[in-house]
């Protein structure tokens, strides 16, 4: 390994299990996060505790962040003690969090200035998926940052995509969540008619999935409204920030969109009504409540898992 030593910041839902393919990978891997709690079982693992950025950085060739908003992301790298201050020519910083394309572009300005390398490198598919390796990545940078990320990247997921410059992976992933939330609110809609009309529900599941009207949220998100736990590891403030972060690129571009405007209302009634750390499935029970009817039926899993074996990194090539 040329990179042995890699710095971790932020161990959320989906960081944390990033981080840990990579201790299982045989990385030296040291972490940090502003609750050193979200680092137990990190550390329990083999994992080693830093409390300030600076020291991360003296120790690791290469420091990948995964945080919850633009925000987080530009304390981390310019704020006080930022990442920025001790950056130099040997680290390459890899960002794997949702953000807005600006403000990657104006960070990774301010990162190669210092002649480090920059690659941004968000995930995408699941944090079910995180957990076994096999969640996909959008990576954007230089060509030679990200054939130096390559053999960290394929550890920590399966399918990879080269999406080409800084700024193509963040308004990639943000399209991708944004079509994952309007699937995710029709599917509410779509069972509740099932379920009015009198179908078993679990037939109205099978009957979907093998349909033309199925979808990835289907297959994962449905199975977690249909059992009442909502449990898919990604809350609605983070929805909303990504929803957000879409209508800025629609006005941007001067797009007349319909849909993303009414969608950003929607999920932010329910984080009005739910809090802004419930479970984003859970706005299928605005609907509910609505309705007075409960989308339940036996036999779907309380949480999503990834029945898939670990599997090494690829390239997707086309």
């Amino acid at each position: 390994m040329k990179d042995k030593n890699i710095g971790f910041i932020g161990l959320g839902n989906v960081g944390s299990k990033l981080a840990n393919s990579l201790l299982i990978s045989g990385y030296n891997l040291f972490i940090h996060d502003l609750e050193k709690k979200k680092g137990r079982k990190l550390l329990k693992n083999g994992a080693t505790w830093k409390k300030e950025i600076k020291s991360l950085s003296e120790d690791c060739s290469v420091i990948i962040t995964c945080l919850p908003s633009p925000k987080a992301v530009l304390e981390v790298i310019v704020g006080n003690h930022g990442l920025v201050q001790y950056i130099d020519k040997k680290h390459l910083w890899i960002e794997m969090s949702t953000t807005d394309e600006n403000e990657m572009k104006k960070l990774a300005k301010i990162i190669e200035l210092k002649g480090a390398e920059v690659l941004e490198s968000p995930v995408t598919g699941g944090a079910h998926k995180s957990e076994t390796g096999n969640i996909a990545i959008f990576a954007a940078g230089k060509r030679k940052s990200f054939a130096r990320a390559f053999p960290i990247l394929s550890e920590i997921g399966y399918e990879i995509l080269y999406c080409g410059k800084i700024g193509n992976a963040s308004t990639l992933k943000i399209a991708t969540n944004y079509l994952a939330s309007i699937h995710l609110l029709s599917l509410g809609e779509a069972l509740m008619v099932c379920k009015k009309y009198g179908l078993d529900l679990k037939t109205a599941y099978q009957g979907i999935k093998i349909s033309s009207g199925n979808s990835f949220v289907h297959e994962t998100e449905s199975k977690v409204i249909l059992s009442g736990s909502y449990d898919v590891k990604f809350t609605m403030d983070l929805v909303c920030k990504d929803l957000s972060l879409f209508n800025q690129l629609t006005k941007k571009y001067n797009i007349p969109s319909k849909i993303s405007p009414l969608l950003l209302k929607i999920f932010n009634e329910g984080k009005k009504k739910f809090g802004d750390r419930e479970w984003s499935t859970k706005i299928v029970k605005l609907l509910e409540d609505e309705c007075n009817t409960d989308l339940r039926s036996k036999g779907f899993p309380l949480e999503l898992k990834d029945d898939e074996p670990r599997k090494k990194g690829i390239e997707i090539k086309f």
